[in-house]
């Protein structure tokens, strides 16, 4: 058996979620292997969906360009009941977080612009037609075994391994036989993909009929899917044959005979969760860590959540910069919310699939009746209903305050910023793959000790004072100031009645407070997150200068 080179992760499984990870595990500068027994992307009808949450992991990995030239932004979301009556529309114009909230993309054609991305960084390996059949973990490392299409097997070291193996996850099942917790739901669903798009009708559109509930909507290209479910007693494979297919199409088209369809498959819906996203050194994330049903197109969207969440903190722990056994924290933050988003799911698909006309007939009514009730109408069109992940506890720090510790845990807003007079940019593109603290209007680290400082290098802080557009209050800043250009961090500020944030690479705010605290805050954060000077751990994968440097990547 060969030895490959030692790396600092292995990432079983290429699919959307792993090869994020891999993105961003690179530009953190972070060596890393990913493997997937597949030699090619699977061209499946799968995920379609990616909201602002997706597209801000993207373009924390320089991606989220790449990925909107084969998408279609800002879709609505149409639900009608039996009598084919819209009675929901739901189209946000939030854009809090810096993009739309509702897009739809191909998932073959993201997965390609994903691997693309990985050949931007030397330090990232991309191994197609290997599968993951063994491993072993240890207090320094796990190690695996590798098998080739050819039945050549190979050995690898890493010092953290991440599942990202799919809802029959093998690292999940054979290896850590961690229970995956939840059930299989009874109605199968067909799936068809047809390209040359026959309707004009650009929107997803939900039809809750109970004759045979289906989802109809239109993707890039000139494709439309089409998803009806399965009742009782019709074979899957039948209902694929191709006069079954003009069959279910024909209630739908003018003429079904002159559709190409492209992908057609059969899907069970899961909801399931494994028991827990962390063991030892091995974490689970995407598919392998839960499965939810489409019908809030969530499904992708929670394991790209994992990979943002998962990839810093492994970076960060390898680079020296936070202790190790906050790893666990992964679990902590990751597992409550995907098993909300799971219920939700399910609670949509129970409302919507009803087969029973009476019980229809009162959603129906019910639906109808309120969409004309303002504050109920925005919950729905705004999407007020999903619910936002929120960290209790994890890599965050309450400060005694109910109403500042309200913000804690939750993900910052992304306005437009400059850092340079004239340069409009996106807030995350100017802070880079780093912590970084924000003061508002006042200089948090005025009365700083060398000593923190220099903990907040370690941590990988940088200092920003934001300021109104065009304003000068701040005459000797200690970090970079940058200039509210839209107005709405004085907005934001003004609101929840702070003075600063401390803001994680993944977007999130860590701690918040007033000038008076800043320095007490920011010293007990780094003492509860950073090793002991002395406990540097010899994997270090990386010097400050590189994080440093990366930042021009996001620039």
């Amino acid at each position: 058996m060969t030895t490959l080179p030692e790396t600092d992760v292995l990432i079983a499984g290429a699919g959307p979620v792993g090869t994020t990870i891999a993105n961003l595990l690179g530009s953190y500068g972070i060596s890393t292997l990913i493997v997937d027994r597949s030699p090619h992307v699977l061209d499946y009808p799968r995920a379609v969906g990616l909201d602002d949450e997706a597209l801000r992991t993207f373009q924390a990995a320089g991606l989220a360009e790449g990925m909107l030239r084969d998408m279609i932004q800002n879709v609505p979301l149409r639900m009608y009941t039996a009598r084919k009556q819209c009675f929901a529309e739901i189209l946000p114009s939030t854009r809090e977080f810096g993009w739309f909230r509702r897009n739809l993309f191909s998932q073959p054609l993201g997965e390609a612009v994903l691997r693309r991305g990985l050949a931007r960084f030397p330090c990232v390996q991309l191994h197609l037609g290997v599968e993951l059949i063994d491993l072993t973990q240890d207090a320094t490392g796990v190690s695996a075994t590798l098998r080739d299409a050819q039945g050549v097997e190979s050995g690898v070291r890493a010092r953290y391994l991440v599942g990202c193996d799919g809802g029959r996850s093998f690292v999940r099942e054979g290896i850590l036989k961690l229970p995956f917790n939840g059930r299989t739901h009874a109605a199968k669903w067909v799936v068809i993909e047809c390209d040359q798009d026959p309707l004009d009708a650009p929107y997803t559109a939900l039809h809750c009929e109970p004759a045979r509930p289906y989802v109809c909507l239109r993707l890039p290209y000139g494709l439309r899917r089409w998803e009806f479910m399965l009742f009782p007693g019709e074979d899957g494979e039948q209902m694929l044959a191709p006069e079954k297919v003009r069959e279910l199409l024909g209630r739908h088209v003018a003429n079904p005979d002159k559709l190409n369809v492209i992908r057609a498959r059969v899907y069970t819906h899961n909801s399931r969760v494994a028991g827990s996203f962390v063991s030892g050194r091995v974490c689970l994330a995407g598919d392998a860590a839960h499965i939810t049903p489409p019908w809030i197109g969530q499904g992708l969207n929670a394991g790209l959540r994992d990979a943002f969440n998962l990839s810093w903190k492994l970076a960060w722990i390898l680079q020296g910069r936070l202790k190790p056994e906050l790893l666990s924290s992964y679990h902590d933050e990751r597992h409550a919310h995907a098993k909300a988003m799971i219920d939700l799911a399910d609670l949509f698909g129970a409302v919507l699939s009803q087969r029973n006309r009476f019980v229809a007939w009162l959603r129906d009514g019910f639906f109808l009746s309120i969409k004309n009730i303002p504050r109920v109408r925005d919950y729905v069109l705004q999407m007020k209903f999903k619910p936002m992940p929120r960290f209790v506890k994890g890599i965050v720090q309450d400060s005694g305050d109910a109403r500042r510790d309200e913000l804690v845990g939750r993900m910052f807003i992304q306005p437009n910023v400059e850092r340079e007079a004239g340069r409009t940019q996106r807030f995350d593109d100017v802070v880079g793959p780093r912590f970084a603290l924000l003061s508002w209007r006042i200089d948090a680290l005025a009365g700083a000790s060398t000593g923190l400082r220099a903990q907040l290098e370690r941590l990988g802080c940088d200092h920003y004072l934001a300021e109104r557009s065009r304003s000068t209050l701040i005459e000797t800043p200690s970090g970079h100031r940058i200039e509210d250009v839209d107005n709405t961090l004085n907005f934001w500020f003004q609101d929840k009645k702070v003075d600063w944030v401390l803001i994680r690479p993944d977007r999130f705010i860590a701690a918040a407070g007033k000038a008076d605290d800043a320095v007490r805050q920011l010293t007990a954060f780094c003492d509860a997150v950073l090793p002991h000077a002395d406990a540097v751990p010899a994997e270090k994968a990386s010097t400050t200068t590189d994080i440093e440097s990366r930042q021009l990547v996001h620039a």
